[in-house]
């Protein structure tokens, strides 16, 4: 797991710890000191921790004018014990709605298992967003995590959807891409 960087080739574009915007902002990395574990195995020191022991993230990009983020996670997204949807949910999505961000855009191809619990932190992140004309989208999310998430009824607020060649695009066509199948989806 410690070969899993996020995704780097937008960096030269947005990069989260230069944003003052971001809950990251001032962050500074090691490239050599892995300290942080997912299942005791060590992961890229690149992630960055916000209060899950089993989940990490890193924002790849944000669009203030268009009012859409993109977050790569890696590993166990745990609601039944750590509740990880309510410290994601306070501490990275309500700094970033503060900002005006309302599309979310969750890359969730590395998250390992998916433990659900209860669903009113979902449902207050989709009501939020909704009311400001946003969505949630969560990408590649593996098939046994996707079953999860149906079977709890969780992608009623976050839109499960597949696109396995996102890294080609430029942010602002994965972003129009995801818009207009939102769009195609709601009319």
């Amino acid at each position: 797991m410690h070969d899993i960087e996020p995704f780097f080739n937008w960096r030269h574009m947005y990069t989260a710890e230069e944003d003052q915007r971001s809950p990251f902002f001032g962050r500074t990395y090691s490239e050599f000191e892995f300290s942080q574990t997912v299942y005791n195995y060590y992961i890229h020191p690149q992630w960055d921790e916000f209060g899950s022991r089993t989940l990490y993230l890193k924002i790849i990009y944000a669009d203030y004018e268009l009012q859409f983020v993109v977050i790569e996670l890696i590993g166990e997204w745990n609601d039944a014990i750590e509740n990880d949807i309510m410290t994601l949910k306070r501490d990275v999505i309500d700094h970033l709605f503060k900002e005006g961000i309302t599309k979310y855009i969750l890359v969730g191809e590395n998250v390992l298992n998916f433990h659900s619990g209860d669903r009113d932190y979902y449902q207050e992140w989709f009501e939020e967003v909704t009311d400001e004309n946003g969505w949630i989208v969560l990408l590649n999310l593996p098939e046994a995590s996707q079953y999860d998430f149906r079977k709890k009824k969780i992608n009623y607020y976050i839109e499960l959807m597949e696109i396995l060649n996102w890294r080609t695009y430029k942010p602002e066509d994965l972003f129009k891409l995801i818009d207009e199948r939102i769009n195609k989806r709601l009319e």
